[in-house]
């Protein structure tokens, strides 16, 4: 049942939520925001409770801003299981992707799962190159769906009385078209999606170009999920 009110004022985690404004400008995938936002959750072992926070860009890029608050604010103990979900407005850069892998390495008890809502600088081949290396070592990396981001809505946006259900619709093709340069990634595939901003209008455009590698690589399925690719019904 819809309820009708927002975050409890006497909810502990009120005061870590972002703003409805702040979450439309960072996780709107067709948005090209230089700032970048992580909202994260943490587990310990069998626990269900589950611990959540955000952070912002400073000096520092959200992922070494994490990195150094867990290392320092934590009490870890490397014989407890320690779950982590990053919910981040841009995937790491290769600078970050290595930071974290050092991090990783040095906690082994810590597993990552990450959700991103757009692919940072995704053409420069050290990003690619880094974010291959994080998959290689363990790390899940995946596009944010709308599951994710009503779940972002849910448990970390201070949103307005009885708008739990209410997040931003975002157009699920640019989810689509970000999975699919996600795949070119993970495969070693040239960059299929190409993305340029219209400074006139604010308009941010794409542009989709296949080769034949990507055609004889990538899964039929992913493909057609774009709707924007027909393939032959015949296939060799």
């Amino acid at each position: 049942m819809a309820s009708d009110k927002g975050p409890s004022g006497g909810d502990a985690t009120s005061r870590r939520r972002i703003e409805p404004w702040e979450f439309e400008v960072f996780f709107d995938p067709r948005q090209l925001r230089k700032e970048a936002c992580l909202l994260y959750e943490i587990q310990w072992g069998t626990s269900r409770k589950i611990w959540r926070n955000s952070g912002k860009n400073t000096a520092n890029h959200v992922e070494i801003n994490f990195i150094e608050k867990f290392t320092l604010e934590r009490q870890y103990c490397p014989s407890i299981p320690c779950s982590v979900t990053w919910f981040l407005s841009w995937s790491p850069c290769w600078e970050c992707s290595k930071a974290i892998r050092a991090f990783l390495s040095q906690h082994p008890s810590v597993t990552l799962v990450i959700y991103v809502a757009r692919l940072f600088w995704h053409m420069g081949p050290q990003n690619r190159q880094g974010l291959r290396d994080l998959i290689n070592s363990g790390v899940t990396i995946q596009i944010m769906s709308v599951p994710e981001y009503d779940h972002c809505w849910r448990n970390f946006v201070n949103y307005p009385p009885g708008k739990e259900d209410h997040w931003p619709g975002y157009p699920v093709l640019w989810m689509k078209l970000y999975a699919l340069e996600l795949h070119c990634i993970i495969l070693s595939l040239p960059p299929c999606l190409k993305i340029s901003r219209r400074s006139q209008n604010q308009l941010t455009l794409f542009r989709l170009t296949l080769q034949n590698c990507h055609y004889q690589t990538i899964s039929p399925h992913v493909l057609l999920a774009t709707g924007l690719i027909q393939l032959p019904v015949t296939w060799r």
